[in-house]
């Protein structure tokens, strides 16, 4: 019989000690409110046996308030850290423990999500970070706030180098907030999760509002209204499949590209019902999402954002094997128009793609910008603004396909020929204008169709003329702003061959520290 080694059984159970968290009572009642523990989590994000922990013998400091009772030293304290591989590819994790202390964040719990983040931006892999914490460790005063600082700081520096992925898995309040909203996708649970700057009990003090947690800041107030938010999954379990997937579209970091996937989907397929998609009446909606089902590798879209502005369209998928970030106007939600939060929404998009050496694809058909007291006094200039400033700035592969209308400055915005578009497509149904035909014809012909015999005749004609002298796609075209007028039914293979041909691209901007986007 092998002889036992004392020093051995200690490390085992100092190991044992600190994978058991606050302990069973608190493990049985974080089942209870149907959320998993923070090794459990881990062990559905990640591949199978490929975790590896570090800091599990780390100790909370703090020995005021009670705080020197060993009951308090929890080994590992109310965070995992470590990382692991998903589908073979290195990612760096942190899991926040509810079951010690609420979660809440210490001067050492930042210590070590920041020791993690800082492993992952030197070696070159996303970050995931599960949140499910009560926020500050309150016995540690600003020494825990100086915590949460620290690890903005380290969110911000990681911002377009390596990708951030956060699951809100339980609360997130006051300052914790912040590091979710600094990285890249936020995903939150339905019933479980919560974010909000501060909670119902004082928003009720303060404004008198009487409003419940779900309703401030629940998973689908902040995927449909806020926009705080770009997944909402059903279970957590959802939440970890979801992320899985999302990362199999995005690179390790900054300098590599998006990992490619072979597809047994034809690159040369073609889809007849391209062809009829668009209705004959330019003011009969269409769901853009079909169009993008019919075009990508397998009909598979992971959209981001599915509840939010949803006039503008978001998300990523692969056009033979290779991923992509697409942009659509929605004509099936207000006309497809661009207003405040579709503006904001697709340009934080295009800004993570181009970071993140993803193409951008474009598909555009947008009545202009949505007009009103409302939309100009909350600032539709300035979000417009970043939505035009995103797309100039983006250096990554950018193609467009016009497939109905795209007038006046919201033409200039989505991506057009001279803005530094490489490839600017358009379906023969595309109009390219200032603006509608009809609209058009009110203004420059008011005084003749003011005095005709016949009115709606006379208007009529007029339309008809101004929708073929300026409107059409071979107007544009003949001045070299649409590269190109194609059959929708061939517009997979012909985007496939244009990313290929575009997969070399190199272009740069000015040197500087910085440009300053319109925020």
């Amino acid at each position: 019989m092998t002889k036992s080694d004392p020093k051995i059984d200690l490390l085992n159970d100092m190991r044992l000690r600190s994978a058991a968290g606050g302990g069973p009572k608190r493990v049985e009642k974080q089942h209870q409110g149907n959320k998993l523990t923070a090794y459990e989590r881990l062990d559905l994000l990640l591949d199978p046996g490929s975790f590896r922990e570090i800091d599990a013998f780390v100790v909370q400091r703090e020995r005021n308030f009670g705080m020197d009772d060993p009951s308090k030293q929890f080994l590992g304290d109310s965070v995992v850290t470590g990382w692991g591989t998903i589908n073979g590819r290195l990612v760096y994790v942190y899991s926040q423990d509810f079951t010690v202390m609420g979660g809440s964040l210490s001067e050492v719990h930042a210590e070590k999500i920041c020791k993690i983040m800082d492993m992952a931006m030197k070696n070159g892999a996303p970050i995931i970070g599960l949140n499910d914490s009560g926020g500050a460790r309150i016995q540690e005063g600003v020494v825990s706030l100086g915590g949460f600082a620290s690890v903005f700081l380290q969110n911000t520096l990681a911002s377009g180098v390596v990708p951030q992925l956060s699951v809100i898995m339980g609360p997130c309040a006051g300052g914790a907030v912040y590091s979710p909203a600094i990285t890249d996708f936020i995903f939150m649970v339905k019933d479980t999760s919560y974010m909000f700057v501060t909670g119902p009990d004082v928003v009720r003090a303060v404004t008198h509002e009487d409003v419940s947690f779900e309703d401030l800041g629940g998973a689908m107030t902040h995927n449909a209204i806020s926009g705080v938010s770009h997944v909402a999954a059903n279970t957590e379990e959802d939440a970890l499949f979801l992320l899985r997937e999302l990362l199999g579209y995005l690179p390790q970091n900054n300098m590599e590209d998006p990992p490619f996937e072979p597809t047994k989907d034809d690159p040369l397929r073609t889809e007849e019902k391209l062809n009829s998609i668009v209705p004959d009446d330019p003011s009969k909606p269409y769901d853009v999402k079909d169009v993008i089902r019919l075009i990508v590798d397998e009909g598979r879209f992971f959209e981001i954002h599915e509840h939010f502005a949803q006039n503008i369209v978001v998300g990523f998928a692969r056009l033979g094997g290779h991923s992509v970030g697409i942009i659509a106007n929605q004509p099936q939600v207000l006309a497809g128009v661009l207003d405040i939060k579709a503006s904001e929404k697709a340009a934080r998009f295009i800004r993570f793609c181009d970071a993140f050496n993803i193409p951008i694809l474009t598909l555009e058909d947008v009545p202009g910008f949505m007009p009103g007291t409302d939309q100009e006094h909350a600032g539709i200039i300035r979000s417009g603004a970043k939505l035009l400033y995103a797309y100039c700035e983006a250096t990554v592969p950018k193609i467009t396909v016009v497939t109905r209308k795209a007038y006046g400055g919201a033409y200039c915005v989505m991506n057009s020929k001279h803005i530094r578009s490489d490839l600017n497509l358009a379906w023969p149904t595309a109009e390219l204008a200032v603006m509608g035909p009809d609209g058009a014809v009110n203004i420059i012909f008011r005084r003749e169709l003011a005095e005709a015999d016949d009115p709606d005749a006379r208007k009529a004609e007029l339309v008809q003329d101004y929708r073929e002298r300026f409107a059409s796609p071979y107007v544009a075209a003949a001045r070299g702003y649409i590269d190109d007028v194609i059959v929708p039914s061939e517009t997979r293979p012909i985007l496939i061959n244009a990313l290929e041909m575009l997969q070399n691209k190199r272009d740069s901007n000015p040197p500087r520290k910085h440009g300053n986007i319109p925020l």
